[in-house]
């Protein structure tokens, strides 16, 4: 299977939770570093090179944007955090926003947690863990850029996150690459689980 059945189209950023779409359905959001590759992620899984792109013009880049999959499914990219050039206000306004959008989302099902493998576990990575596993809601964890190690080194390094991450009810952890497709596969038959799409090689 090379990306997921329905192809994802673009519907709105939102800045405020009372800009959201109506809360009804299933959703999937990514999470992660602004650094992380989350856009790339995102693309290869959906087989649109410029889809997450689309949520990079001006004045969309610190919202949450939303694409619609078909039959009332969506992915959602949640504004990259660790961001050097955003205003404190601004990053007051997102943790009390996503923190919110999280909490109270009915139509959210998972969160799929990009780390970048070679510095994964960040504080803010745990924190998310954290309160995913506190909430109830299912996180997997793609440790991205696995291109850019050996294969023994980043098999090394995702057995250190799981041991580390043991004691939590974590969906899953696993190795990605958009440049070689590592674990593009694995990473799509989750969302299909997820968002209740049929999965096939």
């Amino acid at each position: 299977m090379e990306r997921l059945p329905a192809q994802p189209t673009f519907i709105k950023g939102a800045y405020t939770l009372q800009q959201l779409p109506n809360d009804t359905g299933v959703e999937v959001a990514f999470a992660g570093r602004s650094n992380v590759g989350k856009s790339s992620t995102l693309n290869t899984l959906a087989g649109v090179k410029s889809l997450a792109r689309t949520s990079k013009t001006p004045g969309r880049t610190q919202e949450i944007n939303f694409f619609d999959l078909g039959n009332d499914r969506r992915l959602v990219d949640l504004p990259g955090y660790g961001y050097a050039k955003v205003s404190e206000a601004k990053q007051r306004h997102w943790a009390v926003t996503l923190d919110e959008y999280l909490l109270s989302r009915e139509s959210l099902v998972g969160l799929v947690l990009l780390m970048d493998i070679r510095h994964p576990l960040k504080k803010f990575d745990r924190n998310m863990v954290h309160w995913c596993t506190h909430a109830g809601l299912p996180v997997y964890i793609i440790l991205n850029k696995a291109d850019k190690l050996s294969r023994g080194k980043a098999n090394a390094n995702l057995l250190d996150v799981k041991q580390k991450l043991d004691k939590f009810h974590i969906d899953g952890i696993q190795l990605f690459s958009s440049l070689n497709r590592t674990g593009v596969d694995e990473a799509l038959q989750k969302l299909c689980d997820w968002l209740g799409l049929p999965y096939g090689k």
